[in-house]
């Protein structure tokens, strides 16, 4: 049983990154990562709203849609459940961590929108787990998501130290060493447990 949790872990990390293999949530990746502090705080917060969002959809999945036969529901619940669990973030940052809060700025209820979370929970979905997997498969999601950031994060403040061409101020060079970083990612895909 601990092994499959270490699979799914690893997995989500490494070869089926929401980012990285699946070119998901690219918004916030690419928007906040300029700094690494802003984007320890977007992980925390995308941690808590996917592994929270999995929880609630599962039970909202399997004891409301699926029984009644609402299946055809299940993108809209979910983006309801993800919209009231971004305001509980945005409502709780806001009067504890405000300099975080701002830091963030727009990125934070975009979280709303972002692909990853409602990727995540239509995935579980779609897996038909039970709800300790499909809150641990969120977790482990998140988690993969805030490693790419935060690693993405650091490849940024080293490429803002670093003398480069004009063309590649910015976003250019943002693109450009994000792709270089999914190239590496994708060397994972070979590994098997």
């Amino acid at each position: 049983m601990m092994s499959e949790y270490f699979v799914v872990l690893i997995g989500y990390l490494l070869m089926n990154n929401y980012v990285m293999s699946k070119t998901l949530g690219l918004c916030p990746f690419i928007g906040v990562s300029k700094r690494f502090d802003t984007a320890k705080g977007m992980g925390m917060a995308v941690i808590f709203v996917i592994t929270m969002a999995s929880f609630v959809t599962w039970l909202i999945n399997e004891f409301l849609l699926l029984p009644f036969g609402l299946g055809y529901m299940q993108t809209i619940a979910f983006i309801l459940v993800i919209a009231v669990l971004v305001q509980i973030v945005e409502m709780a940052l806001k009067k504890l961590l405000p300099v975080l809060y701002q830091a963030l700025g727009v990125y934070l209820p975009l979280i709303t929108t972002n692909c990853v979370v409602l990727g995540v929970t239509l995935d579980n979905a779609k897996a038909g787990t039970d709800l300790l997997m499909s809150t641990f498969s969120g977790f482990a999601a998140s988690l993969g998501f805030t490693f790419a950031l935060l690693l993405f994060a650091c490849i940024r403040e080293k490429l803002a130290l670093s003398k480069m061409p004009k063309w590649m101020d910015g976003f250019p060079g943002a693109l450009i060493a994000a792709g270089l970083m999914a190239i590496a990612f994708q060397g994972f895909n070979g590994l098997s447990f």
